[in-house]
């Protein structure tokens, strides 16, 4: 994760817990970027991820201000821009663990060939966690991820976080997403993992995950209850006067 984003973050978590408060400015550039050891530049550009994202504004010639909805929308369930794992992204709040229900090495078939840019001979990862967070079912995670682009995971990386093995280890930075979120009768892996009742619908998420170069390293689907939290959207709209 770049600078830009892990300040971002920070002044998101700030509004989140109420030390910047919806419709007070934010301290002055100069004030932040002495703050996080950083240029103005860079503090700048975590500026325009939050201006994006819909948490801040400018008046011209003015200050940097805290939306009225900001801390609504801190607290508010997963973006769907967000490529964080499930630990990064509850984590802080929440007791997060993994059971590896399966972890095989195998080729692709033609599907997951074209899906992550590698040949019929490229071993991939095929990975099944359920996912639990302060003791309760919380996601059950269908991952492939080619060996040759994410290599040394084993059942400790499993068991832990894959991104944040990725990023901290690997030194690899997580770029775009490709990600489809739709809603589905549970089957019975479903009803077996979440302790889900048969009529309760599922939301999935199926999804390829690139690094910032454009390479891409997962293709996973992961199931989750109706009742854990959604995805939200924020559009923002600039006017042409």
């Amino acid at each position: 994760m770049s600078k830009y984003e892990e300040i971002a973050n920070d002044i998101i978590e700030k509004i989140r817990s109420g030390i910047y408060k919806s419709g007070n400015p934010l301290p002055d550039q100069k004030t932040m970027a002495t703050e996080y050891s950083t240029s103005r530049m860079t503090l700048q550009k975590s500026l325009a991820i939050l201006k994006t994202k819909g948490y801040v504004y400018s008046q011209q010639g003015s200050a940097t201000y805290v939306k009225n909805n900001a801390d609504s929308i801190a607290n508010m369930d997963i973006g769907v821009d967000q490529y964080v794992g499930t630990s990064s992204l509850l984590g802080k709040d929440h007791k997060v663990v993994s059971k590896i229900i399966e972890f095989n090495l195998r080729y692709p078939n033609d599907d997951e060939q074209k899906d992550l840019k590698i040949s019929a001979t490229d071993a991939i990862y095929d990975i099944k966690r359920l996912r639990i967070v302060d003791d309760e079912p919380y996601a059950l995670e269908f991952t492939k991820m080619p060996v040759n682009v994410i290599p040394g995971v084993n059942d400790d990386v499993l068991h832990k976080s894959i991104y944040g093995y990725i990023q901290r280890d690997l030194k690899l930075t997580i770029g775009a997403a490709d990600r489809t979120i739709m809603a589905k009768k549970p089957n019975n892996e479903d009803i077996k993992y979440l302790k889900i009742d048969k009529t309760d619908p599922i939301l999935n998420v199926s999804q390829i995950v690139y690094l910032d170069d454009g390479t891409p390293f997962e293709r996973s689907s992961t199931d989750r209850s109706y009742d854990t939290g959604g995805y939200r959207v924020i559009l923002s709209h600039k006017s042409d006067f």
